[in-house]
């Protein structure tokens, strides 16, 4: 018998009520919707008021779970891709564990940035390929509201608050399921996107608080530069390693961080805008739960169908970024 390849069984997301728009941003900083709107995409962003990263997971999982009807209890692993976990420890995962009452399950955080989530995927995709877990639960959830500056025209604008589960489980039919994965990471970027306070570097104290440092800091056109880049070149190299084209891919699922790193990706594939998931307009950059969110919007809304091929990519903070090939394996359920 050959290997099993891991694939996707279950989607579901979370994302809070309260919408920021454009306009209110137009009343809190020297910005605009049309300036917004014509340099990233972005429209409206969702803002969680009460609870951390742990509350919007909880329930994007408990989503997946029902849409795959299974139980809590069922779940081996639980991998919660953030950069915004509730405390230093706990992990995160342990908090949803508890939440969701997973009490079968052991389970951990994985900090790559707005590529958090291929990367969890990824490592989730092993436990089970290996045979050592059946059923691994991968979350990317954010509440990047609690770390971006609101007074920073620069930043404030780009992010909202989000979580998006996948289900990951062993399918006999290696035509399913991850098929190929590029992952790839540059520390010199990290002076250009990164948070310096609260860590063993720079302790929480009033200076670091009053220097501003527990916010996240961007240099937005040296990240763009490299983004742009790096992420439509991972996205061609994995079809052409896997001898694809463009025409061949169903949907190109990109990190959601600005509408014009997204079309030079789909641009470098040879895509069609119509072969895109774009939410951005709706949600803004949810650095980890962008991909996810897609899928599970998509696959709700009966346009993610069963032996379609996808390209995931991303590109973070790091650097880290990368590329996943699959094909999908389920349809949505007809009610």
């Amino acid at each position: 018998m050959g290997k099993k390849r891991a694939t996707i069984t279950a989607v579901g997301h979370y994302v809070p009520d309260r919408v920021l728009t454009n306009a209110d941003f137009e009343k809190m900083l020297d910005t605009s919707d049309e300036w917004i709107r014509t340099r990233t995409g972005i429209r409206e962003r969702r803002i969680l008021d009460d609870g951390g990263s742990s509350d919007l997971a909880a329930k994007a999982i408990e989503a997946a779970l029902e849409n795959r009807g299974i139980s809590a209890e069922e779940l081996d692993v639980i991998i919660v891709a953030t950069v915004t976990p509730d405390m230093f420890f706990p992990s995160t995962a342990c908090l949803i564990q508890e939440k969701i009452k997973a009490k079968n399950a052991w389970g951990f955080d994985l900090s790559a940035a707005c590529s958090g989530y291929l990367y969890a995927l990824s490592v989730g995709a092993q436990f089970v390929e290996n045979g050592t877990h059946k059923k691994v639960i991968v979350v990317g959830a954010d509440k990047m509201s609690s770390i971006v500056d609101y007074k920073d025209r620069t930043t404030a604008i780009l992010f909202g608050d989000a979580a998006a589960a996948t289900l990951l489980e062993a399918t006999d039919d290696n035509s399913f399921g991850i098929q190929d994965t590029i992952l790839r990471a540059d520390g010199s970027g990290g002076v250009h996107l990164h948070m310096r306070g609260g860590g063993s570097l720079h302790p929480s104290t009033h200076e670091t608080v009053d220097e501003g440092m527990h916010y996240l800091y961007q240099d937005g056109k040296a990240v763009f530069k490299v983004a742009v880049v790096g992420m439509a070149d991972v996205s061609a190299e994995i079809l052409e390693r896997n001898n694809l084209t463009g025409a061949e891919v169903d949907w190109l699922v990109p990190h959601q961080a600005n509408l014009r790193i997204i079309d030079a990706c789909a641009n470098r594939m040879g895509l069609d805008k119509s072969k895109v998931m774009i939410n951005i307009d709706r949600y803004g950059n949810t650095t980890a739960a962008t991909i996810p969110l897609c899928l599970s919007e998509w696959w709700q809304a009966g346009k993610l169908r069963k032996g379609q091929r996808l390209v995931l990519s991303s590109f973070g903070a790091g650097y880290t970024w990368g590329s996943i090939l699959m094909r999908w394996s389920f349809d949505k359920a007809k009610q």
